[in-house]
């Protein structure tokens, strides 16, 4: 008879609470843990030079700029990329020549009136120079969007 074996008695009363604990546990895990945190969305936006040329630190707190063609934010790096900083020529413009050629003079960024620089005429190492950089951006800072 089962009932009457102690065995079917300690199994029994082991599967019954183990059903009550994983029931309320569930419940109180669910109850006490939030649920994990989803990673802001970025919506990639296009830029003309004009518009970009909005977020050099001066006219917002906002600091972009841009590396073959991807428009990133750098306003966690304004002490560099601020209007005071070592890079700030570069603050809301296309940055890539410079980079390239490693240069912060002003004729390296083009004029906002004439077309996106192709760059066509950077040399070998300039380019692997520039892409250097590009990494670099892509890796630390959030790209937002192109420049169009």
């Amino acid at each position: 008879n089962l009932a009457s074996n102690p065995v079917n008695w300690i199994l029994g009363a082991v599967v019954a609470y183990l059903v009550f604990a994983i029931s309320t546990t569930d419940k109180t895990a669910a109850a006490g843990v939030p649920p994990p945190k989803h990673q802001d969305v970025i919506e990639l936006k296009n830029f003309t030079p004009k518009e970009l040329a909005e977020f050099d630190g001066r006219k917002s707190k906002t600091i972009y700029l841009a590396v073959k063609g991807k428009v990133y934010d750098v306003t966690p790096g304004a002490s560099f990329y601020g209007p005071d900083g070592m890079y700030g020529n570069f603050a809301g413009r296309d940055a890539s020549r410079g980079l390239a050629k490693d240069s912060f003079d002003a004729e390296m960024v083009q004029s906002l009136d004439l077309p996106i620089d192709d760059l066509k005429d950077l040399s070998q190492s300039e380019v692997e120079a520039l892409n250097g950089w590009s990494s670099f951006f892509a890796g630390k800072y959030t790209n937002v969007g192109f420049l169009v």
